[in-house]
Order: structure tokens, then C-alpha cells, then sequence
């Protein structure tokens, strides 16, 4: 009875000391999130309870942390310990095509391995393709790195189809929740979101990450973001700091390591969306605007840069760069910049140093390596962002912090057009009164914005895509309203793609759009006829319809376009990239109009959207248009639409 007692006693005092407190806080941290989300954010209370869950998430994150090392270790064969210290899916190049490899980092060896095909009822096993000992792992650099074999990008059009396709079998499976549909049907078209979902984020990769084993092979790792490259580089060189010994593993000791890996991996699940619980969250659809503000932490000047990145489709894209701050220790960018979120939940900052020596090329994809001084994650939590005001914050990275606002507007309201009341401006004003005005064609906003962007924009990586500072935009907007003497000069001193921005925002601010609301039902009919003939005839009769400044307007920027997609090996802007970028903005109805087209906020890849850039591509891929030759032949056809 004694001995009972005593182990009842030790009990009830384990779960006292050690159990209870723990279970306290985690409550704690629950109430302290709902309270979070109930309590307005200019509350005076607001900043404390934050406060307050950041230590308590920091605390259990620290208990989490110290029982990492037994619940993700492996004990050799020779009584050793092998801890698991990152893991995840990352995409390969091997003999010529890409496959989805999971990719296990031990604290002693690389273990590059992929899911056995079992069949149903049997555990799931991982087979082992290679492994390199981090003893004898080395990263070649880019002039010692040899070049690879080409790496066929895939093409845009079909990333963005399988965009559309994953939007459309989204909106049918919310559909068919809602009219509580059979089981079997979700399941079918969850499966064909999976099978999309795959071929999306096995092709969309294209940054190279090679590594070598100094004994022979090298291998090449295709990722998306240059964040994912730096963690993994980091963390293998942190583990190649301690005292290692190369080795080779026997046949059971490869066994057990790679029978050892489905039991610890801690990413468990391909990151789609399709894998994810229905009541996560779905992300943000809309726009995100980040002030970029400054820096400090460094230990020695240098040429340095930010560029933002977000995750979107179950990978990350990088958004927008600031400029080179030269020869500084506290840099100032203060430089706003508007970036289109697609479900997006998290948003990193990656700070660089400038590199211009040229020598330093990496010969997978000929571009200059700009070192990584630092690099940072926050999530976009709606809570916090879906206000008025701006939400100011500092990401810290390497002992280097970056400060910086942001503020997010909802796709709903990011869509209108709003009339300009100053009909003086070209801003909100109609294209017809703005070139009446100007005794012109084509608007002076649109020749001079185009003719910079020719002059010296037109191999710029990813112009018309990259975000423009926010502020310059504003700049040349107000100039142009005003019709300043000065606006010759400021344009060649403006970044290009504040200037690329300035004529998307021109556009996407015309009080009805390019190719007009009248015609817009008729565009979307147009495009989808299946008989090319019929197509042909229907898509030239609309552009006959338009009103002649629209129509001129949109073949001086038609012929404009073709001309930057012709650069496309150097500025990596094909016909279909230009035509994402802008056939929303030249289509997109007026608000009156298009509430009768609107889908919901998370369908931003609907139909109507991919229909509206499938309209510009029709026309970006047809031989050349005249104006003359389309009014001559408008003495056949009937105007009416």
C-alpha cells in the first residue's frame, strides 16, 4: 500500500510541477489569439496583448525545442545518435526531367530519398536514391560551378492553365459543400486539384541550387525561392562547423536510416492546397502595400538591396525590389510598393549586398550572386493587415533589423474604377477627352511611358511584373496630372519600373476600361468560340466596335508589348506573362458593370480573370494589326455587337 501511495504521490506531483503549469500556458495562448481577434487594433490594450502572445508562443516554442532532439533522433547500428534537423520537398534534376524528391538533413549526412508506391494497407517506406556523408558535401562556387545541362522552363501559358484549372476545380468543390454533395464527387475533383496542384509546383521551380560531393557526383536542386536556398545552404554549413568525419554507410546502416525517415520527418504532406484542412485558412486575395523603411545591424558598409516575396499556388515568388543603397551601414529605402497576394500567408524579406563583379556569374542561369546578409518571415495574419491603417514591424535576421509598414486592401475594393473629379488630370479621366484635349492619338502619358521603357527598360528582368516603387509612382501620377514642364527630366532619372508602373496604373485607372464595358460580354463570348474562323472574324469585328482612341491606344501598346516579349531571353517576359499582366487591367469592368462578373475574393484565378488575359494573348499573338486595314473592312461588317 506504502509503495502505491508513493507512486500516486509522484504522480499527482509530476503532473502538478511539470504538466500543469505547461497545460496553463498553452490555454493561455488560445485566449490570448481569441482575444486577439476581438479586440479592434487601435484598442490601447492591443499592443499588450500582443506582447503577451508573442512570449507565451516564444516559451512554448522553447519546451518544443528541447524536446526536439528525442523525438526526431536515430540511433545507429553502432549506438550512435542521428538527429533529424530539417526536411522537406524539394524538386531535382536528374537525367534530364524533374522529380519531387523528399530530402532528409541529418546532423552528419544529406539523404536525398522518395515515397515507395505500397499498396493499400501496407506502412509507406521512403527508397533512398543518394546520400552524401556533410563531411565530404561542398557548394561549388559560381565560377567553379560547371555549367549545366539546359533546364527547359515550362512554359507560362501552361502554369497559368493549371492556375486556372486548380481555381475552377476549387470553386466546384466549394459548390458541391455547399449543396452538400455526394462524398465520392469532392473526392474526385480533390483528387484533380492534387494531380494539378503536383505538375504546378513540380514545374514552376527554376533557381538552381547544386550541390557536390567531393568524391564524384554533383547534384542540381530546382527551387522557386532564393529564401528556401539560403535555409538550406545555412543549415548545412552550421552542422559542417562541428568536428565531422567522412564515412561510407553499409547496406543495413542505409536501411535503417532511410526506414528511420517516415517516422521523423516533420513536413509530412506536399505543400498544396488541396492537402490542407478545410477549415484553414484560404490566404488573402487582393493587395498588399509594403513601405520598406530601413535597416541596421550591419558591421561594415556595403551596396545593399531588399526584394519581398510571397507564397502563392504552394510556393513563393519574389515580388519586388528595393533600389541599391550605396556604401552604407544604415540604409533608408523608405520605398512603397503594391504586391498582388493569390492566397497568399506569408511574406519574407531578403536583405542582399550588391555584387558587380561580373566574374562571379553562376553558370546554371548567367546571373550575378548577390550575397544574403539576412532574411526573415512573417506571417499575414488578417487580423492585423485588413485595416485602414498601416501596421508597422520589424523583421530581425542575423542581428539585423528591418523596419518596415504594410496595410492590405481586399481584391473587392482593389477592383474599382474610380472617375477622377479633376477632369483637368489624365488620371480617372476618359481616353477620348484626355487625347481631344492633347490633339492626339495616343494619350502623352502612354508615348512617353512606353518610348523610356523601350529606350532602356526593355531588357529589364521582369519589366512590367516587378513591382515600382509606390512613391515614384505617385510622383510621375501627380506630374502628369499637373502637366508639369519637368516631366521629361523625371522620367529619365525614374527607376523603369516605376515607369512601367505608372503606365499599368494609368490604365488600371481609365473610369471604364481600354477595351470599354459595352464590348466586355462580347470579348468573353468572342474568346471562348471553339471554330478559329468564327474567332477570327468575331475578335477583329470587336476591335472594329472601339472607339478610335481606344482602338489606336491599343495597338500602339499591342505592337509595344510584342516588342518587349521579343527580348524575352534576357528579360524573361514572354507574350503570356505581359498578357497576365495587363489584359485584367485593359478588360476589367467598371464597378457598375462588373458586379455581374465579380467572383468571390478567393477565386482571383476565376474564369472571368484568365478569360480576360486569353483576350490580350489572342491579339499579342496575332500577326500585326492596322488601324487602317480594320476601318477599311468595317465598310463589310455591320457595327452593332
Amino acid at each position: 500500500m506504502e509503495i502505491l501511495f508513493i507512486i500516486r504521490f509522484c504522480c499527482n506531483c509530476t503532473y502538478a510541477l511539470l504538466y500543469k503549469p505547461i497545460d496553463r500556458v498553452t490555454r493561455s495562448t488560445l485566449v490570448l489569439h481569441d482575444l486577439l481577434k476581438h479586440t479592434p487594433v487601435d484598442h490601447p490594450d492591443y499592443p499588450l496583448l500582443q506582447d503577451a502572445l508573442r512570449i507565451s508562443q516564444n516559451f512554448l516554442s522553447s519546451i518544443n525545442e528541447d524536446i526536439d532532439p528525442r523525438r526526431t533522433a536515430v540511433t545507429t547500428p553502432k549506438g550512435e545518435t542521428r538527429q533529424l534537423v530539417k526536411d522537406g520537398f524539394l524538386v531535382e534534376m536528374s537525367e534530364s526531367s524533374r522529380k519531387l524528391r523528399h530530402v532528409f538533413l541529418f546532423t552528419d549526412v544529406l539523404l536525398c530519398a522518395k515515397l515507395k508506391k505500397t499498396s493499400a494497407g501496407k506502412h509507406q517506406q521512403y527508397d533512398c536514391k543518394w546520400y552524401i556523408p556533410l563531411a565530404d558535401l561542398v557548394f561549388p562556387s559560381p565560377e567553379e560551378s560547371e555549367a549545366s545541362p539546359h533546364v527547359h522552363p515550362f512554359p507560362d501559358h501552361e502554369l497559368e492553365d493549371m492556375k486556372m484549372k486548380i481555381s475552377a476545380l476549387k470553386s466546384e468543390i466549394q459548390k458541391e459543400k455547399a449543396n452538400k454533395g455526394q462524398s465520392r464527387a469532392i473526392e474526385r475533383l480533390k483528387k484533380k486539384m492534387f494531380e494539378n496542384e503536383f505538375l504546378l509546383l513540380l514545374n514552376s521551380p527554376t533557381i538552381p541550387f547544386r550541390i557536390h560531393n567531393r568524391n564524384g557526383k554533383s547534384y542540381l536542386f530546382l527551387l522557386s525561392s532564393d529564401y528556401e536556398r539560403s535555409e538550406w545552404r545555412e543549415a548545412i554549413q552550421k552542422l559542417q562547423k562541428k568536428d565531422l568525419q567522412a564515412f561510407v554507410l553499409s547496406s543495413v546502416e542505409l536501411q535503417v536510416l532511410t526506414g528511420s525517415c517516415f517516422k521523423l520527418r516533420t513536413v509530412h504532406n506536399i505543400p498544396v492546397t488541396s492537402n490542407k484542412d478545410d477549415d484553414e485558412s484560404p490566404g488573402l486575395y487582393g493587395f498588399l502595400h509594403v513601405i520598406v523603411h530601413s535597416a541596421k545591424g550591419f558591421k561594415q558598409s556595403a551596396n545593399l538591396y531588399c526584394t519581398l516575396e510571397v507564397d502563392s499556388f504552394g510556393y513563393f515568388v519574389s515580388k519586388a525590389k528595393t533600389r541599391v543603397f550605396r556604401d552604407t551601414t544604415e540604409p533608408k529605402w523608405d520605398e512603397e510598393f503594391e504586391i498582388e497576394l493569390e492566397g497568399s500567408q506569408s511574406l519574407r524579406i531578403l536583405c542582399y549586398e550588391k555584387c558587380y563583379d561580373k566574374t562571379k556569374v553562376n553558370k546554371d542561369n548567367n546571373e550575378i550572386v548577390d550575397k544574403i546578409m539576412g532574411k526573415g518571415q512573417i506571417q499575414l495574419d488578417p487580423q492585423t493587415v485588413e485595416t485602414k491603417n498601416w501596421h508597422t514591424d520589424v523583421i530581425e535576421m542575423n542581428g539585423i533589423k528591418v523596419e518596415f509598414s504594410m496595410k492590405f486592401t481586399s481584391r473587392d475594393m482593389s477592383l474599382k474604377r474610380t472617375p477622377s473629379k479633376k477632369q483637368t488630370g489624365v488620371f480617372g479621366v476618359k481616353i477620348s477627352v484626355v487625347t481631344k484635349r492633347e490633339r492626339s492619338k495616343v494619350p502623352y502619358i502612354v508615348r512617353q511611358c512606353v518610348e523610356e521603357v523601350e529606350k532602356r527598360g526593355i531588357e529589364e528582368v521582369g519589366i512590367y511584373r516587378i513591382s515600382g516603387v509606390a512613391t515614384d509612382i505617385q510622383a510621375l501620377k501627380a506630374v502628369f496630372d499637373a502637366n508639369n514642364k519637368d516631366i521629361l527630366l523625371m522620367l529619365s532619372d525614374m527607376d523603369i519600373n516605376a515607369i512601367a508602373g505608372t503606365l499599368k496604373l494609368y490604365f488600371r485607372e481609365l473610369p471604364e476600361p481600354l477595351l470599354t464595358d459595352r464590348l466586355y460580354p462580347a470579348f468573353m463570348e468572342g474568346i471562348a468560340l471553339s471554330d478559329p474562323a468564327a474567332k477570327e472574324n468575331c475578335m477583329m469585328h470587336l476591335l472594329r466596335s472601339l472607339p478610335d482612341p481606344n482602338l489606336i491606344t491599343f495597338l500602339f501598346l499591342l505592337e509595344h508589348l510584342k516588342r518587349v516579349a521579343e527580348k524575352e531571353p534576357i528579360n524573361k517576359m514572354s507574350l503570356h506573362n505581359l498578357a497576365t499582366v495587363f489584359g485584367p487591367t485593359l478588360l476589367r469592368p467598371s464597378e457598375v458593370e462588373s458586379k455581374a462578373h465579380l467572383t468571390s475574393a478567393a477565386d482571383i484565378w476565376s474564369h472571368d480573370v484568365m478569360a480576360q488575359v486569353q483576350v490580350l494573348l489572342y491579339y499579342l499573338q496575332h500577326p500585326p494589326i492596322s488601324f487602317a486595314e480594320l476601318k477599311r473592312n468595317t465598310l463589310y461588317f455591320s457595327t452593332d455587337v
